[in-house]
């Protein structure tokens, strides 16, 4: 048996889900005929199949609701034994994603004369994952490191939380910060130091949508509320239904509720994170867009001396590290204590590490830019003692 991942597509009901599939190895090109005479599907990649392929495998509503329900699970913290592909083997997988503190003079050698940029997730990068997302709150530690690391570099919030609440937990003016998974951006008020002349920016691509993510949220909001511990959450451009707290049981008629409204929308599709599930527009922008989105907007957009480093621990993370894969420049750093399947380069177990690896950052470049003073003050000395 082999696990691959299905993208279910449902027209009708607009819903989009990633779940993992076990596909006997013999037979796999007889289920998934899109697949036959080729390759199989390396790490990150996924089978599209219809929604009528699906229900010739499941049978039934119920299986495809039970499907739900496992990737539910797959996505939960607590539940890593969902995949054991990739948690058989820890020390395999830390060969292929190393620790960023451990090859940290590598990663340092490799932005030689690039620019860095910085682009951080929030919730269980910036602050560890808690049952209340309203409890969220980065430690003044690390807020004291992010302050710092922007004074040297471009430094951005990407998250899928409401920008403004993102900016509400952080406090920090000098960011750049693209909420609702990069659908609403907005720069440093005062402008950005990095690019002469830069007025703030405010991009938000999925305008229109707004009136129906209201719309969509109090429909989910009333019609979970006999689900105990559940908190569904309006991130302004996307809906989030958080069941960290609803006993496992109540999966099913959570996920058969969440269905039950999205059937009615089909220009919004369903997607997942840890613990939890998001409704967003159907649109083609990701955090991976934001990312390419902020760095044409800081004048990197075709730069080879570019190197941006992206820091992040979910699933909706894996745009953003896609696109540096495809760019061939910079990094992904995926913060996880277990195997996952992911694009990224190098790991981190949890946001304690990340701090130590943005304070090493910082001072790197502090350590340089005095190594740099030093030597062009040698040389005018130099000059003027020749000139004498």
């Amino acid at each position: 048996m082999t696990q691959q991942n299905v993208v279910v597509s449902d027209p009708k009901s607009g819903i989009n889900l990633t779940i993992p599939v076990k596909v006997p190895v013999s037979n796999s090109s007889a289920l998934f005929t899109t697949a036959a005479q080729k390759p199989p599907p390396g790490p990150g990649s996924c089978i599209t199949i219809s929604r009528k392929t699906l229900v010739e495998i499941n049978g039934n509503n119920s299986a495809r609701i039970n499907s739900w329900v496992e990737s539910m699970r797959a996505s939960s913290p607590t539940h890593h034994k969902s995949s054991p592909a990739l948690s058989d083997d820890l020390n395999s997988w830390m060969v292929q994603h190393p620790s960023a503190l451990d090859m940290f003079e590598q990663i340092i050698s490799a932005s030689k004369g690039k620019q860095i940029v910085m682009f951080l997730d929030y919730d269980g990068t910036l602050s560890p994952i808690v049952e209340d997302p309203d409890q969220a709150f980065m430690s003044d530690a690390m807020r004291a490191t992010v302050r710092k690391l922007a004074r040297y570099f471009p430094t951005a919030i990407v998250s899928g939380r409401c920008r403004d609440k993102v900016y509400s937990f952080v406090r920090l003016a000098e960011l750049y910060y693209a909420g609702s998974h990069g659908m609403d951006i907005k720069g440093p008020s005062k402008g950005s130091k990095y690019k002469k002349g830069a007025q703030a920016v405010l991009f938000q691509p999925a305008s229109e949508f707004l009136p129906m993510i209201d719309e969509v949220y109090k429909e989910l909001v009333d019609i979970t509320k006999s689900t105990e511990g559940v908190r569904v959450e309006n991130n302004k451009f996307c809906a989030s239904v958080h069941f960290r707290c609803v006993d496992e049981k109540k999966w099913g008629e959570l996920a058969q509720q969440v269905r039950s409204v999205l059937k009615e929308y089909p220009k919004l599709r369903l997607t997942q994170g840890r613990k939890v599930l998001e409704i967003r527009p159907t649109i083609k922008w990701d955090k991976g867009k934001a990312l390419e989105f902020l760095l044409e907007s800081l004048g990197y957009a075709n730069c080879t001396d570019v190197f941006p480093v992206y820091i992040g621990d979910d699933r909706t993370d894996e745009d953003a590290f896609k696109v540096l894969r495809e760019r061939d420049q910079g990094f992904g750093i995926l913060v996880s204590k277990t195997p996952k399947d992911t694009h990224a380069s190098y790991s981190l177990q949890e946001p304690s590490e990340v701090m130590v690896f943005l304070r090493r950052l910082v001072e790197w470049k502090k350590l340089s830019l005095r190594r740099q003073f030093r030597i062009r003050r040698q040389i005018e000395e130099l000059k003027a003692s020749l000139r004498n």
